[in-house]
C-alpha cells in the first residue's frame, strides 16, 4: 500500500503503489513502492492520487488529488497570516492506510450485505471493501465480517422496518505490541470489532446469533490462529430508531478486554466506548508538538478531555505539578483509570479526572491552572466556557476579589447535579504543592477538528483583547477531506500590555 516519508530536509516525498488493498484474512504486507517528489507538479503520476474505486460514490473522502495538501489549506495560511502568525506549519503523516477507528453501517441482505458509509445526502449505505483510507486489517477484518453475516445468515439492519440484527460495526486497530519491533507495530495492527445489535440485551431472541457471529471472528482469526487479525470482539446493544449508532450497553464477548496504545509518550486504554482519535500516528505527532508549549511543572486544565490521553501526556513528559482532566461522557472514567494504571511515578503528582460539562462553572476549571487546553467537538467551544475566556480579567488582583468569584462559589455549591459530578471525579497522587488556587491561566492551548467553528472562536477570543495568537501549526489527520486539526497557542494579555498598546502620546501645542 502506499506511504508517505517526510524527511528532516525541505523535499517532501510520497511513495505511490498502484497495487489494491487485499481482502484476504492475513492483513496487507506493505509494499515499499518508487519515490515520488510531492513538490514536483503535479500529473497522474506525480502527485498524491488518492485511487480509490470508491472515490466517485462514498461520502467519506472529497478530495482525490494532492492528499498531502487540502484544498482548505490556502484559506487556513491566508487566516493565521491575517491575525498575525507568519510561520504557520503544516504537518502530513501518513496519507493511504491511515484510519485507525471506523464506524461503519451494515445493510443489505445476508446473501449481498453492504458494509460502509451512507451516500451523501441519503441513508443509501456504499460497500467499502477497498477504501484506501482504511488501515489494511479493517479491511481483512470487514471481509471476515462479511463471511460471517453471509455463512451464518445473520440478516442486516432494515431502517424502514426496524428489523435485521446488526446493525453497526465499530473497527478499532490497536499497533501496541512490544514484541515486534517499533518498524512492524503499524502494520500488524489488531482489530477491536464492536457489532452493534438490535436487541435490548443478551437476553434477547437473537443474541445466539450474535455469539454466533463473535466466535466466527474469533474462530477465524484470533489469538489462537495462525492468522491473528482480531484483538477482541465486544457486542453494544442498540434498538433506538433515531440516528444514535450506540447504545449504552456493552458486553465483552471475546479476546483481550483492554485496549492498549502507545501515544504521546505514555500507554493509554481505550474502551470500544471512549472517543478515540481515528488518526493514531498524526495524533500522536501532534502531542508531540502540544509538549513544547507546556512549561514543566506546570498547572493544568484539560476540558473536553474524553479518557484523558491529552492531560495524562502532559503529566508524565512536561512533570506537571497538577492535571485536571474534565470530560462530559461518563463512559470515559474507567479508560482513565486504566492509564493512569500504568502511569510512571503517579504518586508524585496530582492528577484528577472530572465527569462534568466544562461550560458549567467554567472558571472553577480555569482559576488555578497556568495551562488551559481545550479540544472541543466540531462545534467549537460551548458558549458559557467561550464568553468565560473572553471575559477573563488581565489582573489576577480583580479577579481574587470579585464578590461572583468562583472559588466562593465552588465553597458555596449545594446543587445536586454538581455535587453528583464530583462524587465521580477520580483523584490520583497528592493534593500538595498546587500552588494558588485563584491564579489565571497564562497559555490556552486550542485544539481543533472544525475549521468553521475555529475561526470564529478564534475571532471572538482575539478581539476581547485578553489573548494574543502567539503560534499556529496544522496536521493532516484526514487525507482525502477537507478537514485538517489544528493547534493554536495563545497568551494571556497583561494589564500593562494593553495600556501600551492603547496609549498615546498627546502632541505639544
Amino acid at each position: 500500500m502506499p506511504l508517505c516519508v517526510f524527511s528532516s530536509s525541505p523535499l517532501t516525498t510520497c511513495r505511490l503503489s498502484s497495487t489494491p488493498f487485499r481482502t484476504s484474512l492475513s492483513p496487507p504486507k506493505l509494499p515499499a513502492p518508487p519515490l515520488v517528489n510531492l513538490n514536483a507538479a503535479p500529473s497522474s503520476r506525480q502527485s498524491c492520487v488518492l485511487e480509490c474505486p470508491h472515490f466517485q460514490s462514498c461520502s467519506g473522502c472529497t478530495q482525490e488529488l494532492n492528499l498531502h495538501r487540502p484544498l482548505v489549506l490556502e484559506e487556513v495560511e491566508n487566516f493565521f497570516e491575517g491575525v498575525g502568525v507568519s510561520d504557520f506549519a503544516f504537518d502530513n503523516c501518513r496519507l493511504w492506510g491511515w484510519r485507525c477507528r471506523a464506524k461503519l453501517a451494515v445493510r443489505g441482505s445476508s446473501v449481498q450485505p453492504l458494509i460502509g458509509l451512507y451516500k451523501e445526502g441519503t441513508h443509501d449505505v456504499v460497500d467499502i471493501p477497498e477504501c484506501k483510507a482504511h488501515h489494511p486489517s479493517i479491511n481483512a477484518a470487514v471481509e471476515l465480517l462479511r463471511q460471517g453475516i453471509t455463512e451464518l445468515h445473520i440478516d442486516p439492519y432494515d431502517e424502514d422496518e426496524g428489523t435485521g440484527d446488526l446493525r453497526y460495526v465499530q473497527m478499532a486497530v490497536t499497533t501496541y505490541n512490544t514484541s515486534l519491533p517499533a518498524s512492524d507495530r503499524y502494520k500488524n495492527g489488531k482489530v477491536q470489532v464492536a457489532l452493534v445489535w438490535n436487541s435490548r440485551n443478551e437476553r434477547s431472541p437473537n443474541y445466539e446469533k450474535l455469539d454466533a457471529l463473535a466466535n466466527f471472528l474469533w474462530r477465524n482469526a484470533g489469538s489462537r490462529n495462525t492468522v491473528h487479525l482480531i484483538h477482541s470482539v465486544w457486542a453494544n446493544f442498540q434498538t433506538s430508531t433515531n440516528n444514535i449508532i450506540f447504545g449504552n450497553r456493552w458486553r465483552h464477548l471475546l479476546g483481550e478486554r483492554d485496549f492498549w496504545e502507545h501515544v504521546g509518550g505514555i500507554d493509554i486504554s481505550l474502551a470500544p466506548s471512549s472517543f478515540g482519535q481515528a488518526n493514531t500516528q498524526a495524533f500522536n505527532a501532534l502531542l508531540r508538538k502540544l509538549q513544547k508549549y507546556v512549561p514543566n511543572g506546570a498547572s493544568v486544565a484539560d476540558l473536553y478531555a474524553g479518557a484523558g490521553v491529552i492531560g495524562l501526556s502532559l503529566a508524565a513528559t512536561r512533570k506537571c505539578r497538577s492535571v485536571k482532566c474534565v470530560e462530559v461522557n461518563k463512559e470515559s472514567k474507567l479508560s482513565f483509570e486504566k492509564t493512569v494504571e500504568r502511569f510512571p511515578n503517579v504518586v508524585e503528582r496530582n492528577i484528577s479526572w472530572h465527569h462534568a460539562d466544562a461550560s458549567d462553572e467554567p472558571f472553577s476549571w480555569l482559576m488555578g491552572s497556568d495551562v488551559i487546553v481545550v479540544d472541543p467537538p466540531r462545534k467549537g467551544l460551548d458558549a458559557r466556557l467561550l464568553d468565560a475566556l473572553q471575559t477573563i480579567t488581565t489582573d489576577e488582583k480583580d479577579q481574587k476579589s470579585s464578590p461572583n468569584s468562583s472559588h466562593q462559589k465552588l465553597k458555596d455549591e449545594k446543587r445536586p447535579w454538581i455535587l453528583r459530578a464530583r462524587e465521580a471525579s477520580v483523584q490520583v497522587g497528592t493534593k500538595t504543592n498546587l500552588g494558588d488556587p485563584q491564579s489565571l491561566p497564562q497559555t490556552l492551548i486550542y485544539i481543533s477538528c472544525g475549521w468553521e467553528s475555529f475561526k470564529q472562536d478564534c475571532k471572538s477570543l482575539l478581539s476581547s483583547k485578553r489573548w494574543h495568537l502567539e503560534k499556529a501549526h496544522g496536521f493532516n489527520f484526514f487525507p482525502g477531506t477537507q478537514s485538517i486539526e489544528v493547534l493554536a497557542v495563545f497568551k494571556r494579555r497583561q494589564r500593562a500590555q494593553l495600556k501600551k498598546k492603547s496609549g498615546k502620546k498627546k502632541k505639544r501645542s
